[in-house]
């Protein structure tokens, strides 16, 4: 079921509910075919996890990790008219306790983040960046630097097709890669 402007959830406690992904000029939602692959190989690992999710946009991997059972989930964006389409989810939803959404840029949830242990790392990762940027190998390291994630977290990244070497810290390995048109899906363990 498509319909202009929203995604849909695939799975889980809001399976089927469609989300507003309008009016936020340069979202790229991640296709239903992109999402159901990686939440194929999350589907274990989900329940009760602390996830982030960079570059957030429409919100389709944070909101999904929610429906499939994740405890905490921190959506991160600076575009003011997706951050109000994240808010308008999460409110149609009923997901505020479950999902908090930090407006501002990557880099400043990075800078608040690194004096702040209190909250404790997450334990997956999606970011999913601007493909006209060259974000991966910075955000990848940030991550890593500021005490983000737990012991053997995931990371997911959302690339365009054909971008190997993929730049990821040494000591991270992949454990899953897929292609679906012109993205790139990379699941890494930390």
């Amino acid at each position: 079921m498509k319909k202009t402007g929203r995604i849909r959830i695939i799975g889980g406690r809001w399976k089927s509910r469609l989300l507003r992904c309008d009016g936020a000029a340069g979202l790229r939602p991640s296709p239903d075919a992109v999402r159901e692959t990686l939440f194929n190989w999350l589907s274990l690992q989900l329940p009760g996890k602390s996830c982030l999710d960079l570059f957030a946009g429409s919100g389709a991997f944070g909101f999904e990790a929610a429906s499939r059972g994740a405890a905490r989930v921190v959506l991160v964006e600076s575009n003011a008219n997706a951050i109000e389409l994240l808010r308008a989810n999460r409110e149609a939803l009923g997901a505020e306790e479950k999902v908090e959404i930090f407006a501002g840029t990557v880099e400043g949830f990075f800078q608040r983040r690194s004096g702040d242990k209190g909250e404790g790392g997450f334990d997956i990762v999606f970011m999913d960046p601007p493909f006209a940027g060259q974000m991966i190998e910075a955000t990848c390291r940030n991550i890593q630097s500021r005490g983000l994630l737990r012991p053997r977290a995931l990371v997911y990244i959302e690339s365009p097709r054909g971008e190997c070497p993929l730049p990821i810290p040494s000591g991270w390995h992949i454990i899953r890669q897929s292609r679906c048109g012109k993205v790139q899906s990379t699941l890494v363990q930390t």
